[in-house]
Order: C-alpha cells, then sequence, then structure tokens
C-alpha cells in the first residue's frame, strides 16, 4: 500500500484519485488474492466466506477494537454517501446469495456499480469540493510512507505484492488443510480463520488511526472496505468463474452480514460517533457469532 500510493504521488496522480482507488482498493488485496486463488482451486465456498465474514469482521471486529482504544468519530457526509451505498451493497450481495450464485454476467455489472460509485465519488469530492474531500486526503496521508525515492517505492510495492500473493496461496491451503482435518466446511472456516486474517490490514490502519485521534479515517476504510469486497472483489472474482453459494450463507450469514451493515448507520447517527460501550457491544456480538457457526447453530435453526 505505502508503495502503491507513494509511486502514485511521485506520478502527479491527484491525492483523491489516490485514495479512491489505491487506497479503496489496496486494503481489499489480500481478500482479492485469496479470493482468485480460491476459486482458481474449486474452493468457492472459501470465496464467499471470506468476503461475507470479512465485511462481518469489519465492523464487528475491527471498529469494536478500535472503538474501546477510542471513540470513533465519523462525518455525516460519510453516513449519507458511503454508508448507504455499504448497505446498498451488503443487500446486492444478500440478494445475490439466494439465487445460488454468481455468473459472469452478474460480475460485470458489479464492477460497472462499483466504477459508477468511484466515478460519483470524484465528481462529488473534486468537482463540488465536497467535504469528504479531506477525508480521502486524510486516508492517503495515513498510507504514504515519506520515501521520495521512486525506485524504492516500487521494491516496496513489488515485496509488498509478492507477499500478498504467496501469503493468500498458504492462505487457502491452510484453510481447505483445517476444514478437512477437523470436519469443518470450508464456508466456516472462510467465515471466521480466513476473513480474520484477511482483515488484518483494515485493523492495522484503523487501531493506529484511532490511536492518532483520526478515527473518522477508521470509519471510512472500513466502510470502503466493505463496498470494494463485495463490487470490486465478488464481481472480479465471479468474472474469473462464477462462484456458487454454501447453503449456510445464502441461509445465515448473508442477511447477519446485511443486518450488521444496517446497524452500523444508526450507531454513527447517534451523535455520529461509535462509544466504548458500542464498541465492547460490537465486539461480543462479533465473539458470539463466531461461536454460533463453529457450534453449527445456523444450520440447526434453518433445519438443514
Amino acid at each position: 500500500m505505502r508503495g502503491a500510493v507513494a509511486i502514485a504521488r511521485r506520478l502527479d496522480v491527484p491525492p483523491v484519485v489516490v485514495g479512491l482507488t489505491i487506497v479503496a482498493i489496496g486494503t481489499s488485496a489480500p481478500e482479492l488474492t485469496v479470493s482468485i486463488d480460491a476459486v482458481l482451486k474449486g474452493s468457492p465456498d472459501i470465496v464467499t466466506g471470506n468476503v461475507v465474514g470479512s465485511n462481518v469482521a469489519n465492523i464487528l471486529l475491527v471498529l469494536g477494537i478500535a472503538a474501546l482504544i477510542r471513540p470513533v468519530q465519523t462525518a455525516p457526509q460519510l453516513i449519507r454517501r458511503d454508508g448507504m451505498m455499504m448497505v446498498v451493497s451488503a443487500a446486492l450481495l444478500t440478494g445475490l446469495a439466494q439465487t445460488g450464485s454468481i455468473g459472469r454476467i452478474s460480475g460485470i455489472l458489479m464492477l460497472g456499480l462499483y466504477v459508477g460509485y468511484i466515478s460519483y465519488c470524484y465528481w462529488i469530492e473534486h468537482v463540488r469540493g465536497d467535504p469528504s474531500y479531506e477525508l480521502t486526503l486524510a486516508e492517503v496521508e495515513e498510507h504514504s510512507s515519506g520515501i521520495q525515492k521512486l525506485y524504492v517505492s516500487i521494491a516496496m510495492f513489488l515485496t509488498g505484492l509478492a507477499g500478498v500473493i504467496l501469503g493468500a496461496d498458504l492462505l487457502v491451503n491452510g484453510a481447505v488443510t483445517l476444514a478437512r482435518d477437523f470436519g469443518i466446511s470450508e464456508a466456516v472456516i472462510a467465515l471466521s480463520v480466513v476473513a480474520i486474517g484477511t482483515s488484518l490490514p483494515e485493523l492495522a490502519v484503523s487501531v493506529i488511526a484511532a490511536c492518532r485521534g483520526r478515527s473518522d479515517v477508521a470509519v471510512g476504510n472500513i466502510v470502503g472496505s466493505n463496498i470494494s469486497n463485495v463490487l470490486f472483489i465478488l464481481g472480479t472474482t465471479s468474472v474469473v468463474s462464477p462462484i456458487d453459494f454454501d447453503m449456510q450463507i445464502t441461509h445465515f450469514d448473508s442477511w447477519f452480514m446485511l443486518a450488521v451493515s444496517i446497524l452500523l448507520i444508526p450507531v454513527l447517527a447517534t451523535g455520529m460517533h461509535i462509544s466504548r460501550k458500542e464498541g465492547a457491544f460490537f465486539l461480543g456480538l462479533y465473539i458470539l457469532y463466531i461461536f454460533a457457526i463453529f457450534k453449527g447453530w445456523p444450520m440447526a435453526l434453518a433445519g438443514m
């Protein structure tokens, strides 16, 4: 991320473009590489479980921890634009889950919707001068390395990219082995172990931002990542190969992700912040969710 941002800044790419593209997509790079690796290896449950589980972890785990460190503040425009888009993308994913699969045509449409969303964000921030422009600049600053030499930035980027690709392959192989050895479904492993692993960049950025008193960056990071996970990650992966949904994700986890996404909006709207008590509630709810899926409660409730 730092290498990519440094390269873009050296090439005089406008900061708002860097924030809306490199930063927005970069924090979802683990989800993208894991998803493509998994679908090429014939493990679609890891793809959908990874995205759904990451979105749940981003809100309940990452924001919960960040709020415990320092109450998380946010801006009204973040709720109106990005927060609502996050809910729309979650609703879209839940609807697609009910059909049982995401085909290539749906994937192309999802990518088109993502490009349209990024274009709208650029227009409203750069052309109209919306206050969210300052938040985008702050997100870029959080990922700036201060490195001036271009060859150093390129080396950072390539090294990081190699690490992400290698890590994704190890993570998918480990997840499949865990599922096989312990008799747990790949979907459950993806919703928990894989999702937490791929959410570590969001956790790192959000915790650092909260410690620095820039909790608005933490929220923007999470909301933007959740949108990218659905529209960009699943869209790209389904274009590579159509994706089928596990029955548990269709009947429970996708709905839980949608409910959590909706829950975040009124929590932020009440005083435009997440208090420590609300953070503790988020974290407790996440622990209960992980416990429930490992115990198989969702499948039992659905009678499957």
